[in-house]
C-alpha cells in the first residue's frame, strides 16, 4: 500500500480512516468540500506522521469537478493502490409522500453517483497494473429498510449491488473490492441528516453505546492488512445493542 485515496475525509469515518492509515507512512489523497477542515486534517497528519498528504477540494456530486480534481493530481499521487469510497450522507426521515426532493437528489448524487464518478476515474490505472483495493462504505441499511429511510436505504442497497458488480468486473485483474457496512455509529451523520439539529441528532444515540468512527477505521486497517490471496468481500459491524435494525436502549 503506497498511495491511498479517501473521499469525504473532513470528518467522521473518512477523517478517522485517514488518520489511522497515515501511521503507515503512505502517500495519501484526501477529498472533501470544506477547504479549511480538509487542509487542517492534511496539516495535522503531515505534522504527526511521515505521510505526505494531497488535499483535493471538490463536490463529489459534480462529475466535471471530480474529473478536474483527479486529473490535477501530481504524478507522485496518481498511482493509487487503495480507493476508499467513504463520502456519503442521509437526509431527514420523511415518508416518500412528504419528502423534500432536494434531499433525495443530494443522497442519490453523493451516495451513488459520486461513488461511481470517483471509481470510474481512479480504477483504470488499477486495471492497467492488475492490482489494487477498492473499499466502499455501505451500511446495515444496505440490507435492511427502516421507517423514513426509504431513499437513503435505496442508495445503500445500490452501493451493495455496485460493490458486487465491481467485484465481478475487476475479478480478472486481481483487484479486491470490499464493502464495510456499519450500523448505528455516533459521528456527525445524524447532525447532517437533521440539517444541523444537534439536539435531535443526540437522541438517536440515547440509551446504548453506539460504535464510533475509530471502530470503522480499525476495520479498514484490518481489511487492508490481509494477504494478497484474501479478499474480505463485506464486513458488517454494529453496536452490541443492535441487530437487524433493532436497538436495545436498556443498558
Amino acid at each position: 500500500m503506497n498511495t491511498v485515496f479517501i473521499t469525504g475525509a473532513t470528518s467522521g469515518f473518512g477523517e478517522a480512516i485517514a488518520r489511522t492509515l497515515a501511521k503507515q507512512n503512505v502517500k495519501m489523497v484526501i477529498t472533501g468540500r470544506t477547504k479549511d477542515k480538509l487542509f487542517q486534517v492534511a496539516k495535522e497528519i503531515e505534522e504527526t506522521t511521515q505521510t505526505k498528504v494531497l488535499p483535493l477540494v471538490f463536490d463529489i456530486q459534480d462529475y466535471n469537478a471530480c474529473k478536474a480534481a483527479i486529473e490535477s493530481m501530481p504524478a507522485e499521487f496518481q498511482d493509487v493502490d487503495v480507493l476508499i469510497n467513504n463520502a456519503g450522507l442521509s437526509q431527514e426521515l420523511q415518508p416518500v409522500h412528504e419528502a423534500d426532493i432536494d434531499d433525495w437528489e443530494r443522497m442519490i448524487n453523493t451516495n451513488i453517483k459520486g461513488l461511481l464518478y470517483v471509481t470510474r476515474l481512479i480504477s483504470p490505472k488499477m486495471v492497467e497494473k492488475k492490482c489494487g483495493h477498492i473499499i466502499n462504505l455501505g451500511s446495515t441499511a444496505s440490507h435492511e429498510i427502516y421507517y423514513g429511510g426509504n431513499v437513503y436505504c435505496a442508495t445503500k442497497h445500490a452501493v451493495n449491488a455496485l460493490t458486487k458488480g465491481m467485484r465481478t468486473d475487476f475479478l480478472k485483474y486481481g483487484i479486491k473490492v470490499t464493502m464495510i457496512s456499519p450500523g448505528a455509529c455516533e459521528t456527525n451523520f445524524s447532525v447532517v441528516r437533521f440539517h444541523g439539529d444537534k439536539e435531535r441528532a443526540a437522541k438517536v444515540y440515547e440509551g446504548y453505546d453506539p460504535i464510533v468512527a475509530q471502530d470503522i477505521a480499525d476495520v479498514v486497517e484490518f481489511v487492508l492488512s490481509r494477504p494478497a490471496h484474501v479478499c474480505l468481500n463485506e464486513v458488517i459491524l454494529t453496536p452490541t445493542a443492535q441487530f437487524n435494525g433493532v436497538i436495545n436502549r436498556e443498558k
